[in-house]
């Protein structure tokens, strides 16, 4: 099965990642850092290496937000592109958008080449 992604992330996603990291970083640097990732180009690596770096778990398919994204690429429905931000200071990558849709496309290939924004 072909994993579908819209060519950018969605406007709302943008907030959603500064909400994110608001909460390990103070709000005006992670309002910052969202505006970058708006800015950012666009790139792309393995959902194995994303979550290798992330040090993150998988979550399973009972957690409804990873049903949902499992059931839109079901239905062959664009995912956004994920939103990654590196935390140089931690040495440790945060998925600031995008962690549910990285569990459920990691479900059906985890070798699945994963559009994002990185900064």
């Amino acid at each position: 099965m072909k994993i579908k992604w819209l060519n950018k992330p969605q406007k709302h996603d943008y907030p959603a990642a500064a909400s994110y990291l608001s909460l390990s970083m103070d709000e005006v640097a992670a309002k910052n850092a969202a505006e970058e990732l708006q800015n950012a180009e666009m790139s792309a690596f393995a959902a194995k290496d994303i979550f290798r770096e992330s040090g993150l778990s998988l979550l399973g398919v009972s957690d409804s937000h990873v049903q949902k994204d499992r059931d839109a690429i079901i239905r062959e429905e664009k995912l956004s592109p994920l939103l990654l931000y590196r935390d140089k200071t931690h040495s440790r990558l945060i998925i600031a958008d995008g962690y549910h849709r990285l569990c459920a496309v990691y479900k059906f290939d985890e070798d699945a080449i994963i559009p994002c924004k990185i900064v």
